[in-house]
């Protein structure tokens, strides 16, 4: 599509046309200046036996990715992120993320998922569940999806950034996830044990990312 000016553009175009003559006049003076700084340099550079690569700045390339130690979003998939690690490694860990949102739409719970490769086990995937502080610990952690009978999961501890689940998921577990539309997962608050807490996870593109997200061998 083509760009076309705006009213300020134009406007600004008709201000520079308007004192032009002016400009002519003071170009000679400016043209003059900036020879005269140029020379300066020149001379600085001959006096004190500097090259001028050492007087004059060259720029460096400007890197506005992940720096080192960063998370970042590597690929999308519905609505979870291959979530990755910046490392000094050819290849950054990535775990399979989905953002909770709670009652009044602020972030409140995060969703960090991989595969697990094992003999013998049980659990093929693998998450870290992270909700708020002042959670009920006892109640533990519920997660059902599309309505189906929940499952009960512990918290494994809790840090500044809030409570962990740390869970592993059936190759049942998987197969429902991929087959449904929505999980919710529930909490009750320790200042309000009689109220639970619910928040939506969203299974928009699991498939597709739980087949690409990492694979842990134990």
């Amino acid at each position: 599509m083509l760009k076309s000016l705006t009213p300020i553009t134009l406007a600004a175009v008709l201000a520079m046309t308007a004192p032009l003559a002016a400009q002519e006049t003071t170009s000679e003076d400016t043209g003059a200046t900036d020879q005269a700084a140029g020379a300066e340099t020149a001379e600085q550079a001959e006096q004190s036996g500097s090259t001028a690569d050492q007087l004059l700045d060259l720029g460096e390339p400007v890197n506005d990715g992940p720096k080192l130690g960063d998370r970042y979003s590597k690929e999308k998939h519905g609505d979870w992120d291959l979530a990755c690690i910046r490392t000094e490694q050819e290849n950054d860990p990535c775990s399979l993320l989905q953002v909770l949102a709670g009652p009044q739409g602020n972030p409140m719970a995060e969703v960090s998922l991989f595969r697990i490769e094992q003999q013998g086990g049980q659990a093929v995937a693998g998450a870290t569940v992270i909700v708020p502080l002042e959670t009920l610990l006892p109640a533990a952690l519920t997660i059902s999806i599309d309505g189906a009978p929940a499952k009960r999961y512990n918290y494994s501890f809790c840090n500044p950034l809030g409570c962990v689940a740390q869970i592993g998921l059936t190759q049942g577990d998987i197969d429902a996830f991929k087959k449904g539309k929505e999980a919710v997962l529930s909490l009750r608050p320790a200042p309000a044990p009689d109220q639970i807490v619910e928040m939506k996870l969203s299974l928009s593109g699991f498939t597709a990312g739980f087949d690409v997200v990492d694979v842990v061998k134990q």
